[in-house]
């Protein structure tokens, strides 16, 4: 067993959370803070591009119980700032399990901090909105000065820093989507190549590159934060929007409703995990979903749209279509890996409203 080295978490506001240091060793790691709440998965999680630029401080006590397995990443690599748990269990007991939590953190360099009161950490974010914080073993006064001046995500462009460098495709359908890669998942291209044939692109892609694929449908798709800071696909929205079907989640839900006209807002903390109520509006159905956004969309800020779908547990505006032309956008997560796949049907939505506007064009 490797010799434990003792570290600590500093936020921006001076607080301190003793621990033990775990994955790739740093003498800093800092980010801004934020708590998910699934009970598994994560993988998917630190894997899940949305996260750059974030500390994942785990709410659920025991994480690394199932080990890793190289089928449950969702990118190319880890693009999170670093990891909290309250335990990082010791052994990994799943057939599945190809190496245990800890090492696959130090081999993807994403460094992390253990033995922490998560549970206090969560009231504090809670309570105080999420913050920068620096962890690893530097002494207090350098965490304290790192956590200080670490920027967030407020006005920053993280898009660029997890959007595919090349254009790639997958899947054999009847449809020809093209998808921008916000920060994509893979379980996302899983989906959407299951009724089409997608062609992932970079998140500078012009409208004109886009024309030329002749796209039956486009995709936007999740990504990290601020929205105002995606680049120029809002302005490149514009000369698609009503000439091509459209589906955005998350990050693609708030880049079109910038792009229709609407308002994005910080949230105190954020919506981060798989059990979090969503009612639809047209049939008064719950969903329970997957969610990871910091940011998100002023309800009624979105001119000739319909607002479809209303987070239950603080009234956020989680999806929108729009009332004169094929778009429509949700902020959860209808993949849902990890998490409910109460959502799923909307790729089939999606599907449907390719083939109905092709149609009308023929």
């Amino acid at each position: 067993m490797s010799q434990i080295r003792e570290g600590a978490l500093v936020l921006a506001d001076g607080t301190v959370f003793e621990g033990e240091l775990i994955g790739a060793e740093v003498e800093v790691a800092s980010g801004e803070v934020v708590f998910n709440t699934v009970l598994s998965g994560y993988q998917e999680v630190i894997t899940d591009p949305s996260y750059a630029g974030q500390i994942i401080n785990f709410t659920y006590p025991h994480i690394g119980n199932y080990g890793v397995c190289s089928s449950d990443v969702e990118a190319r690599q880890p693009f999170c700032n670093g990891v909290v748990v309250r335990e990082l269990t010791r052994r990994r007991s799943n057939w599945r399990s190809e190496d245990d939590l800890n090492s696959y953190l130090r081999d993807k360099g994403v460094p992390g901090i253990s033995a922490v009161d998560t549970r206090r950490l969560t009231r504090h974010v809670r309570e105080h909105g999420a913050m920068p914080g620096a962890f690893g073993f530097s002494s207090e006064k350098s965490l304290a000065s790192a956590a200080k001046s670490e920027p967030g995500t407020t006005g920053v462009d993280l898009v660029s820093k997890v959007t595919t460098p090349e254009a790639y495709s997958l899947g054999g359908g009847p449809h020809r989507i093209v998808a921008y890669d916000l920060g994509i998942k893979k379980s996302i291209v899983e989906q959407l190549a299951e009724i089409g044939s997608v062609h992932v692109v970079p998140a500078d892609t012009t409208g004109e590159q886009v024309r030329s694929l002749e796209p039956h449908g486009l995709f936007l798709s999740n990504g990290p934060g601020d929205p105002t800071m995606a680049g120029q696909v809002i302005e490149t929205l514009g000369d698609l929007l009503g000439h091509v079907p459209i589906f955005g989640i998350c990050l693609g839900h708030q880049v079109l409703s910038l792009a229709l006209g609407g308002k994005s807002y910080k949230m105190k903390f954020g919506h981060h995990g798989g059990n979090v109520p969503v009612r639809n509006i047209d049939n008064g159905r719950i969903e329970i979903t997957s969610q990871n956004h910091n940011f998100a969309i002023e309800s009624g800020s979105v001119p000739a749209v319909t607002e479809t779908h209303v987070c239950l547990n603080d009234g956020t505006l989680e999806g929108l279509r729009c009332n004169d032309i094929p778009a429509f956008s949700v902020q959860y997560h209808p993949e849902a890996s990890p998490g409910p796949h109460d959502s799923r049907y909307l790729f089939q939505r999606f599907s449907e409203l390719m083939t109905s506007f092709h149609g009308r064009a023929k």
